[in-house]
């Protein structure tokens, strides 16, 4: 005569362990991941501000063998630009950057997209960055582009693209880099002679 199957199970305290363990992982795991996105974000906006500075460099180039022109964040050289859409669409209009290439390179987290078929109406809605005041007689170690959510008080929590998590700044020379204390912010050493300049915005 065969003898009835037993079957085992799981008893209510082993699952709820099992459980218990599984959160523990999760929680550990989280914040490594949100970091290593903001991480990613920072890196990408890092290299969006190298194509504008790029693109602003042969503008200011061009302008200094022509004698006349847009020169970094002036006008004509020494007119300093009202507004960031000012200085955005004499890159366009001047051909050094494309209206689709300028709305990639502008993005951040949390910014809306400015219309493609246009440049009018970037702001700090939908523009990743600020712009220091630069000329062309302006230091190389001087900043020039740098997020919106950074301020001379140091990163704004509640401001796109990254409030508090971090900011990009990138240099007249061409150098730049991504910092996340805000001790970073207010380190007048980073921005050079710009740190205490009105941004154009």
């Amino acid at each position: 005569m065969k003898t009835p199957r037993k079957f085992t199970a799981f008893t209510l305290i082993e699952l709820l362990v099992v459980i218990a363990i599984i959160a523990t992982l999760a929680a550990l795991v989280t914040p490594a991941v949100g970091n290593a996105l903001v991480q990613g974000q920072l890196t990408d906006t890092l290299n969006n501000a190298r194509q504008i500075t790029m693109a602003t460099q042969q503008m200011s180039l061009d302008s200094f063998t022509a004698g006349s022109g847009p020169s970094w964040a002036t006008s004509d050289g020494s007119t300093v630009f009202g507004t960031a859409n000012d200085f955005f669409a004499a890159l366009v209009s001047n051909n050094y950057l494309t209206v689709g290439d300028l709305k990639k390179l502008l993005k951040g987290p949390g910014l809306q997209q400015f219309n493609a078929a246009t440049v009018t109406g970037i702001s700090t809605n939908n523009c990743a960055f600020a712009i220091f005041p630069t000329t062309e007689s302006t230091p190389n170690d001087a900043a020039f582009l740098v997020t919106q959510n950074w301020s001379t008080s140091g990163m704004v929590t509640n401001a796109s693209p990254f409030g508090a998590k971090g900011f990009v700044l990138f240099r007249k020379g061409g150098d730049g880099g991504k910092y996340t204390r805000q001790s970073d912010a207010t380190n007048t050493n980073n921005f050079g002679t710009n740190f205490s300049a009105t941004l154009i915005k």
